[in-house]
């Protein structure tokens, strides 16, 4: 089929960078699902398609990056499929912290244009450098500086209007971080 052996990558060493990378996954699909089930689904799904496809990654060195964005091409396909479902969403008692974040955090974070939203995800979510999210999302890394910076102007003004007396700055900085 034109692949060549020395492309792609062994499942051994796939198998232990998922190992590695999973939370991490997690975190970028949640961010940008804001549903458990189905940012576990969008991980299950990225590393199956991963693993099938692992021999045509030309690079090797790419695996972060390719794997990611075949989770944001999953995050993006759930995404459409769940716009014909009605959501009823319940709000935990007890908030995990540590799985999810607050409610306005995740109000403000979906409020957010898709170029801004997508960047913070990588970000703060998923704990890409900038020069990892540019390489990612094919920008340049000045452009991740200034769209994180604009989101965070947003999510300051979003958060501080959305309940009497606001969210501190140290609040919400703390969610996202």
């Amino acid at each position: 089929m034109g692949i060549s052996e020395a492309k792609g990558i062994d499942q051994e060493s796939f198998v232990s960078f998922i190992t590695d990378y999973k939370t991490i996954m997690y975190r970028i699909a949640y961010g940008y699902l804001c549903n458990e089930q189905k940012a576990l689904d969008a991980v299950d799904e990225s590393v199956y398609l991963g693993y099938l496809h692992r021999k045509e990654l030309r690079q090797p060195e790419f695996l972060k990056t390719w794997l990611t964005r075949i989770l944001i091409n999953e995050c993006h396909q759930i995404l459409r499929k769940s716009k014909r479902e009605i959501i009823v969403e319940e709000i935990p008692e007890t908030p995990d912290q540590s799985a999810e974040i607050s409610f306005p955090v995740k109000h403000a974070l979906q409020g957010l244009p898709e170029d801004l939203r997508k960047v913070i995800i990588l970000r703060y979510f998923g704990g890409y450098t900038i020069a990892e999210t540019a390489k990612t999302l094919e920008i340049p890394e000045g452009t991740v500086s200034s769209r994180t910076r604009k989101a965070f102007k947003i999510l300051r003004v979003e958060l501080t209007d959305q309940e009497e007396g606001g969210i501190s700055n140290d609040r919400w900085q703390t969610e996202l971080g």
